[in-house]
């Protein structure tokens, strides 16, 4: 069987050859469908609505892989998308999908990564700074909540709000690159930092959009997204908001289980360093051609601000 170190090699090889590779992996994808599409005629629905997730998934993940990282990348997601881990691993494309010890981790860099936004870069939509240090009456809080381009278009265009830059946290690789932490062997999570005037907005008021706008109850998922850079997480910079995310959990928590929801796997930890992400994940729902993708997948529930 190819190995994927070979598959790897497309992206070296002609345009010709790359779409090629890309047309024998979705007819693999198409073939291995073929059975369960059939027996959807005799057990109704209920297999159909089990493909759509999967579905789903191929149509974000492998696109947000393939826009900048060539078609090796992205037919590897489509075959784990639509074939399930079993066959995925066949072909080399699996991941972990919890934290792994330390010392399993990959090595990371003293460095940048090299598409990291530079120093003077601003902020796409709003103009100010990218990087600080920032005036001293902002306050910062990083959130992990799904996909990072879903979670920075929620609070970019809040009042209050002076910057927002998207990137790496609470892991263990020093300036991880997007592959690496997707690679699940980096226990980072994909996380928004929020830089706000709290005589503006309050950090109540950032948090709300935080629990109603995605599920807080899936472990190392977000929707049909996948792995533990996708897990739900606050990550404070002061005890004040520590205390605040805590009690907002606890009424939060509440609301879910007289919904008949689950219980609440949201990290609460002081924020770790934070490595940007490079430089065309920031503000990317703001740019022009953006593909407006979302993974978010909020349970319809509102927040009883009353209640703390």
């Amino acid at each position: 069987m190819t190995s994927y170190r070979s598959f790897r090699q497309i992206k070296k090889t002609s345009s010709l050859r790359g779409l090629m590779f890309v047309g024998v992996g979705s007819a693999f994808c198409l073939a291995s469908l073929a059975p369960a599409f059939r027996a959807a005629g005799s057990v109704g629905n209920a297999k159909i609505s089990t493909l759509l997730p999967k579905a789903q998934a191929f149509m974000g993940r492998a696109a947000r892989f393939a826009m900048r990282r060539g078609p090796g990348i992205a037919v590897g997601t489509s075959v784990s998308a639509f074939t399930g881990p079993m066959r995925a691993a066949a072909f080399g494309w699996t991941r972990p999908i919890k934290k792994l010890e330390e010392e399993q981790c990959v090595k990371g860099s003293p460095s940048p990564i090299p598409e990291a936004p530079s120093q003077d870069s601003k902020h796409f939509l709003l103009g100010t700074p990218m990087y600080g240090p920032f005036p001293d009456n902002m306050e910062m809080v990083s959130l992990g909540m799904g996909c990072f381009w879903c979670s920075e278009n929620l609070f970019m265009r809040m009042p209050g709000v002076y910057s927002t830059h998207v990137g790496y946290a609470q892991g263990v690789t020093e300036n991880p690159s997007y592959e690496q932490v997707c690679s699940g062997r980096t226990n980072h999570n994909e996380v928004v930092r929020i830089v706000y005037d709290p005589s503006k907005i309050r950090f109540e008021d950032i948090l709300k959009i935080f629990w109603e706008r995605h599920d807080p109850t899936t472990p190392n998922q977000q929707g049909n997204d996948r792995g533990t850079q996708y897990r739900s997480g606050i990550y404070y910079y002061t005890e004040a908001q520590k205390n605040t995310a805590n009690k907002m959990l606890e009424s939060y928590q509440k609301v879910l289980y007289d919904k008949g929801f689950g219980k609440i796997t949201t990290e609460i930890e002081e924020a770790q360093p934070f490595f940007y992400a490079e430089d065309y994940h920031q503000q990317y729902d703001a740019k022009p051609g953006s593909r407006q993708y979302c993974g978010l997948s909020p349970l319809g529930t509102s927040f009883p601000l009353e209640a703390i």
